[in-house]
């Protein structure tokens, strides 16, 4: 058994054409989710756009969506910060709320040495004991990688349970898997890793793509872990181009446009990111058709 599952979705934030945060179709996207392959939503990471939105409305967003899951699944708060003080608070306030655990990702931007990582989860997992923590590395977004000796350190702390390891280092992967106990769940965060990541110790994904093929990921985990690796195999080739296609320019961009096109009104992102470019859009509805995964109406 896990604690997060299998397969979690980093779920987009809605937006109305005036910009603001369309909490209505937050709500109907998060049920939509936790009944196609989702285990655990994450609310408010990087795919979320959590460096635009105000806390204000994350905490407004944590507690819509877990009126929305109602029990179906799980419900993970992006808290982190590159402060140490405004994560402990904005920690604090998921658990409050009742949220099931919290994404803490690698202080961005200060950059701080591996010491000064340690410290901070630290701080934030001894201030809020009572919470699930998964800690998230993604270097290219951060600009300072989370070394495996740091990540089995902090995994001998109680309620530091989880890695979203981004940083596409598969000889990473399988060092955390050797320096942490079984125990320690480690999810891809990238989903054309997710089968590799699977076969050095991995045990799911914190996914994109599961807003449009949950349901497949979730066979393709099911089929690895069965020993099926052929039919895994299968279905990671046949998701690989979609997948690859969702980050051909920085995401949210690419994930809006295609559920966009499923005809969900999810918006655009908000600067400084930009609408996606119409090349990478009729690539991505291309393999959407191929998939079967748009509207007749669209094809």
């Amino acid at each position: 058994m896990t604690y997060f599952g299998r397969v979690l979705t980093a779920m987009i934030t809605p937006f109305n054409q005036a910009g603001a945060v369309d909490y209505e179709s937050a709500r109907r996207l998060a049920s939509y989710l936790v009944s196609h392959g989702t285990d655990t939503i994450v609310v408010c990471g990087t795919t979320g756009e959590s460096p635009t939105l105000s806390w204000s409305e994350e905490y407004e967003l944590f507690q819509v969506v877990k009126a929305a899951v109602d029990g179906q699944g799980k419900v993970v708060a992006g808290t982190g910060s590159n402060s140490t003080k405004e994560a402990i608070e904005a920690t604090q306030k998921a658990a409050d709320l009742g949220l099931d655990g919290t994404l803490q990702v690698v202080p961005y931007y200060n950059k701080p040495p591996q010491a000064g990582l340690q410290a901070h989860f630290s701080a934030i997992a001894t201030a809020v004991p009572n919470l699930p923590i998964m800690l998230y590395n993604v270097p290219g977004r951060t600009g300072q990688n989370l070394e495996a000796s740091t990540v089995a350190k902090l995994a001998e702390i109680p309620n530091i349970i989880a890695v979203k390891e981004a940083s596409g280092d598969l000889d990473q992967v399988s060092e955390i898997r050797r320096l942490t106990a079984p125990g320690f769940e480690i999810y891809s965060g990238d989903d054309s890793l997710t089968l590799p990541m699977l076969s050095v110790g991995a045990i799911g994904v914190v996914s994109v793509a599961s807003h449009l093929v949950g349901d497949e990921l979730y066979q393709m985990i099911q089929a690895y872990e069965a020993g099926q690796v052929s039919t895994a195999r299968d279905i990671h080739l046949k998701l690989l181009p979609l997948c690859k296609a969702l980050f051909a320019t920085t995401n949210p961009i690419l994930i809006k446009a295609a559920l966009q096109l499923q005809g969900w009104p999810v918006g655009v992102c908000r600067s400084p990111l930009s609408e996606a470019p119409t090349d990478l859009v009729d690539n991505l509805k291309h393999l959407m058709a191929e998939l079967e995964l748009l509207p007749a109406a669209v094809v």
